[in-house]
């Protein structure tokens, strides 16, 4: 995966400049926004995901159905970006965050180990006991039925606004 500084950025000093910083980004949030785009109209939307950091690539699950599905078919490549929001910075009139922007290129899973490896990704993710999860809601019908996407990384970078210390 290479890493690449967006052309717009113009101060320097809000580079989030490592893979680990950027990777802990990703790995404290829950929700990524995604661009996509198909016959020159945007679309955009938000979903929560897993991140395998070995792969450099995000999963998500969605129906196997609707305008997501039909923009990624048509045009598999999208726009990422990963925000953490820090809040409002009193006394500065400023607002602190760290994001992650990335490019990346999806496909959709027919492997039902790779889906399998992908859904435990999530569940552990969000759930407290993600194995009494994973035992009851993954099995070779869901696994059927489900529909996963990977996002697989091309290129990330990262950008910070933080409280200054006084």
């Amino acid at each position: 995966m290479t890493y690449t500084e967006p052309y717009h950025l113009r101060r320097k000093d809000l580079v989030i400049g490592t893979e680990a910083e950027m990777l802990g980004v990703i790995k404290g949030q829950h929700y990524l926004t995604l661009a996509m785009s198909k016959d020159d109209k945007p679309y955009l939307v938000t979903l929560n995901y897993s991140f395998d950091p070995t792969r450099k690539c995000f999963y998500f699950h969605c129906a196997r159905a609707g305008k997501k599905i039909d923009m990624m078919s048509a045009n598999p490549f999208v726009w990422g970006q990963v925000v953490e929001d820090i809040g409002y910075i009193e006394g500065e009139c400023e607002y602190g965050y760290r994001s992650v922007m990335f490019e990346g290129r999806v496909t959709f899973l027919d492997d039902h180990s790779e889906k399998t490896n992908a859904l435990e990704a999530m569940v552990e993710s969000y759930e407290r006991d993600p194995e009494k999860v994973k035992r009851q809601l993954i099995d070779e019908s869901s696994l059927e039925k489900v529909c996963i996407g990977r996002i697989q990384v091309l290129s990330m970078s990262g950008k910070e606004s933080l409280p200054t210390k006084k």
